[in-house]
């Protein structure tokens, strides 16, 4: 996620905006500190312009 994020140019602000998802979350998504359920990582594959498939094979 993080990287993808990157390629995009995003900040996890940029992200959150995207997505619809707190910033704070993204951030600990990122961190490996919270387990998204499918619904999150679906919004996020979305905001990125990804299948949840190509989201999740990328980690």
């Amino acid at each position: 996620m993080r990287s993808a994020r990157k390629m995009r140019g995003w900040s996890q602000e940029d992200l959150a905006h995207e997505s619809g998802i707190h910033r704070t979350y993204i951030s600990d998504l990122e961190r490996a500190a919270r387990n998204p359920t499918i619904s999150i990582v679906e919004k996020i594959a979305v905001a990125l312009g990804l299948s949840a498939a190509d989201l999740i094979a990328r980690e």
